[in-house]
């Protein structure tokens, strides 16, 4: 049976706000660094491709997440499969996953790849001053856009179709991230 009471409270909103704030302090920070080191234009479009990426893997984590069942992640924790507990976690809090997975990490890396675009443009155009700042702002944006939406559209059908998958995929990484650093992310 799917979990439909909302587990969002005051003190939640709170910390999602806080939490998209560091985010998205994080990420400007680590964009800044980057292309103020990086000198290539092709390192530069594979860390905002990395960026489109990673908000399109959230957004299919997120939608995987209210689509999943719990039933096959039970009879999986029952036999101590490794991710399947984190796996019921994720599904029962659903709610606050989808949140943070869709609205905080894929709205900010949203944010942060059209930040990207234009320093992707004030260097080309440092590079080629004869090209037209119009024409060119205009294309890496349509084509960040372009990316990102239809990324997001793939996602959605493999979160919609294979949902289980994607999170018990996800909870596997939990737990091996549980058992390399101690934390655990399932309370008993």
């Amino acid at each position: 049976m799917k979990n439909n009471k909302s587990t969002v409270s005051g003190k939640y909103i709170f910390f999602v706000g806080l939490l998209s704030f560091i985010f998205a302090a994080s990420f400007f920070l680590l964009s800044e660094f980057l292309s103020r080191t990086i000198n290539s234009l092709l390192l530069s479009f594979i860390f905002l491709s990395l960026i489109i990426l990673f908000g399109i893997i959230s957004d299919i984590i997120g939608t995987s997440v209210a689509a999943a069942s719990e039933v096959p992640f039970h009879a999986k924790a029952s036999k101590r499969v490794p991710g399947a507990r984190e796996g019921v976690f994720l599904i029962r809090n659903a709610d606050r996953v989808a949140n943070v997975a869709n609205d905080v990490i894929g709205d900010i890396a949203g944010t942060v790849s059209g930040a990207l675009g234009i320093a992707l443009v004030l260097r080309i155009m440092s590079l080629w001053e004869d090209a037209n700042r119009f024409i060119l702002n205009m294309l890496i944006t349509a084509l960040i856009a372009a990316f990102t939406v239809g990324g997001k559209a793939y996602g959605k059908k493999i979160a919609l179709s294979r949902s289980n998958d994607v999170i018990f995929l996800v909870g596997r990484i939990m737990a091996m991230i549980s058992s390399i650093t101690g934390i655990n992310f399932v309370k008993k």
